[in-house]
C-alpha cells in the first residue's frame, strides 16, 4: 500500500506539472541515447534540450544521472527499460516493484521529472531475435503495470512498447492489405487491447533509410517528401513517400485487430548523416526537414487524413560512437548534432528557432592531434589500425563515408586521432611504435573532420556503469530475500 502522504506528494505534483507544463504540447521530439566514448554531461545535454526548445526526449534506459539533470525541466520522458531485463520483470512482481520505485517515482515530485511513459522493451519482436523477447512481453507489461499501480501511477504514467516496421507488412505491397506477421498475431492482439484499455499508444519505429539501404530497387525519392515518379497507387488512395506507406500499412495492421483508430506514436525515425552510401549531410537535412514540415502540415495519411499533428520522436539527438556496426556503419551517424552537442546541418523543429543552436560552454582537450609520422615506415601499420579501429570509431572512412577519399596516410592519422582522443590526449597512445606523431595542426579534410576529444565527458552517468550496478542491487535482492520486504 502506498503510504497515504506519498499519495498526497504525487497529488500535489500533477497539479504542479498541470501549472508549469506548456499548453501546446510539441509533436517533435529527440532520442537520447549514450552508447557513445565521448559524453556530454547530463547537464550539458539538458541546456542543450532547452535552448533548442524540445519539450519530449525518449531515454533507452533509466540513467539516475540523466533523469536528475531533467527533473524540473517540464521536459516529457519517455524512460525504457532493455530487452534484457524483460525476463526478470515478467517472472518477478517484486523485481518490477523495486525498479518502478527506483526509476519512476522515485524522480516524480515537485520539481521533478516528467515521466510520461515507459517503454517495456525496445523492439523486443524484432525478426533478427528469433522469437527471444516474444513470450516476455505480456508478463512483463502487466507485472509494471501492477507495479505503477501500487503507487497510483498507473493513470499518467503509460505503459508502451516500441515496435519494429517488421512487425507488420504487406503481401501485396500496398498498404490497406496490412497485417501483423501470422506467428505476432496473439501477442500483438494482447498488447493492442492492454494498450487500449490503458489509454496508451502504439508506437512504432520507421526508418525509410533501411528501406533504400537494403533494397537496391527501392526508389531514392519515395524515401524523401518532395515527390516521385513512382508513386504506389492504393485504389483511390495515392502515396508519394515511404513514410505514409509505412505508416497506414500499420493502421491497416491495427484495423484488422479491430483497433484502427488507436493514437500511433513515432518512436524512432531519422536518417544517418555518415557511414554508408546514401548517408550524408544533405540527405539528412532534407529528410528530417521533409519529415517536420509534413507532420506540421496536418494533412495526416490517406487512412488517416486531416489527422491532429503526430508524436514523433526523431533518432537521435547524437552521433553514438560505440553502437554496434552490425547493421551498418550508418548506425553510428543518425544524431542531428555531432558528439560535442554542434549542429550538423541548419534544421528548423518548428519549436520557436528557425535554426538548431549548439550546446554551450563544452569543454575540449587542447587543439592537438596525432597522425602518421611522415619519416616512420608505414609498411607495418595495419596492425597498429586495426588496434585503434577496434577501440575507436572509423567508420567514416568505410566506403560511403565522409572520410572515404582522404588517402592511405589520411586513413592512418585518422584512425590514430580516433585513437589517441579516444585516450584522452595520452602522449603514449600517440606512439604506435614510432608510426605516430603528435600536431598542433588541424589535419581535417574538406567534410573529413578530425575530431578532438572533450573534458565535459559525462563518465559519472554511463549508462552501462548505471544498468551494472543495477543488476547487482537486484541480484543481492534476490539472494537475501529482500523482494518479500516493503522497499
Amino acid at each position: 500500500m502506498l503510504a497515504p502522504r506519498f499519495s498526497a506528494v504525487i497529488l500535489v505534483w500533477i497539479v504542479w506539472w498541470a501549472f508549469v507544463s506548456p499548453m501546446g504540447e510539441s509533436a517533435i521530439g529527440l532520442n537520447w541515447g549514450t552508447i557513445s566514448s565521448h559524453r556530454l554531461k547530463p547537464t550539458t545535454v539538458v541546456d542543450l534540450l532547452r535552448e533548442n526548445k524540445i519539450q519530449k526526449v525518449k531515454l533507452f534506459e533509466a540513467d539516475s544521472d540523466v533523469l536528475k539533470a531533467l527533473m524540473g525541466t517540464a521536459i516529457q520522458v519517455m524512460v525504457g527499460i532493455p530487452n534484457d531485463m524483460l525476463s526478470l520483470f515478467a517472472s518477478s512482481p517484486s523485481a518490477a516493484d523495486f525498479w518502478v520505485r527506483q526509476n519512476v517515482s522515485a524522480y516524480l515530485s515537485k520539481g521533478g521529472a516528467d515521466i510520461r511513459y515507459v517503454a517495456v522493451g525496445n523492439e523486443p519482436f524484432l525478426t533478427s531475435y528469433n522469437g527471444q523477447f516474444q513470450n516476455l512481453v505480456m508478463p512483463a507489461l502487466l507485472n509494471i503495470q501492477q507495479s505503477l499501480a501500487k503507487v497510483n501511477l498507473a493513470g499518467y504514467v503509460k505503459l508502451v512498447v516500441p515496435c519494429n516496421a517488421d512487425a507488420y507488412e504487406s503481401s501485396s505491397g500496398l498498404p490497406s492489405q496490412g497485417a501483423f506477421r501470422a506467428e505476432l498475431t496473439q501477442i500483438i492482439t494482447q498488447l493492442v487491447q492492454f494498450l487500449n484499455s490503458n489509454g496508451s499508444p502504439f508506437v512504432v519505429n520507421i526508418y525509410p533509410f533501411l528501406s533504400l539501404y537494403d533494397n537496391g530497387d527501392f526508389p531514392q525519392e519515395y524515401a524523401f517528401f518532395e515527390g516521385t515518379t513512382h508513386p504506389v497507387q492504393d485504389g483511390s488512395n495515392v502515396y508519394t513517400n515511404a513514410f505514409d506507406g509505412n505508416y497506414d500499412t500499420l493502421v491497416a495492421a491495427l484495423n484488422k485487430l479491430g483497433y484502427g483508430q488507436m493514437p500511433i506514436v513515432i518512436g524512432e525515425i531519422g536518417w544517418p548523416s555518415d557511414g554508408a552510401i546514401g548517408a550524408n549531410i544533405t540527405a539528412a537535412k532534407v529528410f528530417n526537414q521533409g519529415l517536420i514540415n509534413h507532420i506540421a502540415s496536418n494533412k495526416g495519411t490517406p487512412l488517416r487524413p486531416g489527422a491532429p499533428p503526430m508524436d514523433v520522436y526523431l533518432f537521435s539527438l547524437f552521433d553514438e560512437g560505440a553502437k554496434s556496426t552490425l547493421p551498418g556503419n550508418f548506425e553510428r551517424h543518425w544524431g542531428i548534432f555531432s558528439f560535442d552537442g554542434q549542429a550538423k546541418y541548419g534544421l528548423n523543429l518548428l519549436l520557436g528557432n528557425k535554426e538548431l543552436k549548439n550546446a554551450r560552454n563544452v569543454q575540449y582537450l587542447p587543439s592537438r592531434w596525432c597522425v602518421a609520422n611522415p619519416s616512420g615506415d608505414l609498411t607495418n601499420v595495419v596492425n597498429h589500425m586495426r588496434l585503434a579501429c577496434s577501440v575507436a570509431d572509423c567508420t567514416t572512412l568505410n566506403f560511403g563515408g565522409s572520410c572515404n577519399e582522404i588517402g592511405e596516410k589520411g586513413n592512418i592519422s585518422y584512425a590514430f586521432n580516433s585513437y589517441y582522443q579516444l585516450q584522452m590526449q595520452d602522449s603514449r597512445s600517440c606512439d604506435f611504435d614510432g608510426l605516430g606523431m603528435v600536431t598542433f595542426l588541424d589535419p581535417s579534410v574538406g567534410d573529413c573532420r578530425f575530431l578532438v576529444g572533450v573534458t565535459d565527458k559525462g563518465s559519472d552517468s554511463s549508462t552501462s556503469q548505471t544498468t551494472y550496478q543495477w543488476w547487482i542491487v537486484v541480484l543481492l535482492l534476490i539472494l537475501h530475500g529482500t523482494f518479500l520486504l516493503s522497499i
